[in-house]
């Protein structure tokens, strides 16, 4: 084997068999091995950003990682907003990046960078192979530091990729699997839950299923504890069947209000929360000053079995859960505007659908009135870094092709990724995107007011920056360029319709459903 071909057969023989790429030069013998190493998938992306953003999707439905293929240091910075996404959310993933033949870099030529420097900030793990009898092992490290959740980068230079391996590749490594919880962490929260105190228990990590929130309820019905997630956990099960839990919104002043009157926090698997971002006057820290914070379990900890002995030791093992029924609304009639696109949603939605949300503020809607619909996962937004949702739903498509997939997608942001629609039609994946088209960025103009810049009043030139329109895009236009069959809805009956027709139909939708914009003061 070369090193290329060893490199391959190691993710492949630990389980990686998906890869996502955008290649270049340095990593022709990479592209070359795919012919010559049996078991892994390789999916073309037109831009570094969905070939990121896709790994991630894919990990969250996957419950592994992905691999990417990126060239060299400027592929790697096209990369990085989504693989920030991933690393914010405790998404595994395990990054090819190709660079020069080590003999070749002394010259600095066009393409020369500091790829370690750049992949650092969004990397867990970063190493360069410097010999192709190292590739092998180095590709099995990197599976097993991603197997816990992380971002591990791994610089394969050009000569590395093409030189002999004698010793071939490395089989399956061992990965760490949930760590157990301590006892003295236990024995804390027990108390906590006893005290009589105001007390909430806050859900977050990878993956909130549908057993956590069915348990986290259970010991709210025995304790009096609020239960509720992080405002964009990663992955969580939801809709008939799941478990009742609250969802910290996502305004810093609405969720500092929110929890204003709590003396007691515990965070399984979540973050203590913060403000996304800083205001004037407005606190940085969510939870009041004089609540107790316990973290009882990281997002690399065994949260289930940590929240069902936290279960047995109150002695609550009959308390019954709180549990969303199956609810589905009426059709919406009349205007086309955020809330009938989240009633058509929540009425149609199939049994086990996937939902991928980047709607921002026009998909605010959706969360809350699809909480008694047929059981689905919600996959969210957890970087802030947009341009995530048409990539991501690639990934979810391909880890989950018996599962629709939906994607609740903003106009601004699919701009920044849209050539993941040519992805989707390429690979005939099952995936209905709804395009909230009002021609603003409206979670700037939202900010603007909030941080209270100009009085919160956008003069013309800052008025200009935050509307997309003029020209007006054209999102049928620009799916069916690209192989997606697309319509246009302007009323709630046209998108009622066009929503069904989707939806019972195989193969990648997109429907351009115009809203008007979020209506501020």
């Amino acid at each position: 084997m070369n090193g290329a071909e060893s490199l391959i057969a190691t993710l492949v023989n630990n389980g990686v068999s998906m890869c996502f790429t955008n290649p270049g030069t340095s990593e022709m013998h990479f592209v070359a091995a795919l012919d010559e190493v049996e078991g892994m998938r390789c999916v073309l992306c037109l831009f570094e950003g969905v070939v990121s953003g896709a790994a991630d999707g894919y990990a969250r439905m996957a419950g592994g990682p992905a691999a990417t293929l990126l060239h060299l240091g400027p592929g790697l910075g096209n990369a990085l907003a989504n693989i920030h996404n991933a690393r914010k959310g405790h998404v595994p993933m395990v990054n090819i990046v190709g660079d020069h033949a080590t003999y070749h870099l002394q010259y600095d030529s066009p393409l020369t960078s500091d790829i370690a420097g750049i992949a650092g900030p969004v990397s867990h793990w970063v190493r360069a192979s410097t010999a192709p009898e190292a590739i092998a092992r180095d590709a099995a490290e990197a599976v097993r530091q991603a197997g816990t959740g992380q971002i591990a980068t791994l610089l394969l230079p050009a000569d590395v990729s093409w030189g002999d391996n004698p010793g071939g590749a490395e089989g399956p490594v061992t990965v760490s699997g949930p760590a157990p919880i301590a006892e003295d962490r236990l024995s804390r929260a027990q108390e906590m839950l006893r005290s009589g105190k105001r007390t909430a228990i806050m859900l977050g990590g990878r993956e909130i299923s549908g057993e956590v929130t069915l348990l986290a309820s259970r010991i709210g019905a025995a304790t009096g504890a609020r239960v509720l997630t992080e405002t964009f956990p990663s992955r969580v099960r939801r809709g008939a069947g799941s478990g009742v839990v609250e969802r910290l919104p996502y305004l810093a002043e609405l969720a500092i209000d929110s929890l204003k009157d709590l003396e007691q926090l515990i965070l399984v698997g979540a973050d203590s929360p913060v403000a996304f971002f800083a205001y004037p006057g407005v606190a940085s820290v969510i939870a009041p000053g004089g609540c107790e914070q316990l973290l009882l379990a990281g997002p690399e900890d065994d949260i289930e079995m940590a929240l069902e002995t936290l279960l047995e030791s109150l002695g609550a093992v009959d308390a019954a859960p709180s549990v969303h029924p199956l609810q589905l609304p009426d059709l919406p009639a009349g205007t086309l505007d955020a809330n009938a696109v989240a009633l058509a949603l929540a009425h149609f939605l199939p049994e086990d659908a996937i939902v991928v949300d980047e709607g921002i503020t026009a998909g605010l809607a959706c969360f809350p009135l699809t909480a008694c619909a047929q059981p689905h996962d919600w996959l969210n937004q957890t970087g802030g870094s947009i341009g995530w949702g048409l990539p991501a739903a690639v990934g979810a498509a391909l880890a989950c092709p018996e599962r629709k997939v939906i994607c609740l997608e903003g106009d601004g942001s699919a701009m920044y990724t849209i050539q993941a629609l040519w992805t989707m039609a390429r690979e005939h994946l099952d995936v209905t995107v709804v395009v909230f088209n009002n021609r603003k960025y409206s979670i700037l103009e939202l900010e603007f007011l909030r941080t209270g810049a100009r009085g919160g009043k956008p003069g013309p030139k800052a008025a200009s920056s935050l509307d997309i329109g003029n020209p007006d895009m054209d999102f049928v236009a620009m799916a069916r360029g690209m192989g997606v069959s697309a319509c246009c809805a302007t009323t709630a009956e046209e998108f009622n319709r066009e929503l069904e027709s989707a939806l019972a139909s195989p193969g990648p939708h997109l429907i351009d459903a115009r809203v008007a914009p979020l209506a501020l003061g």
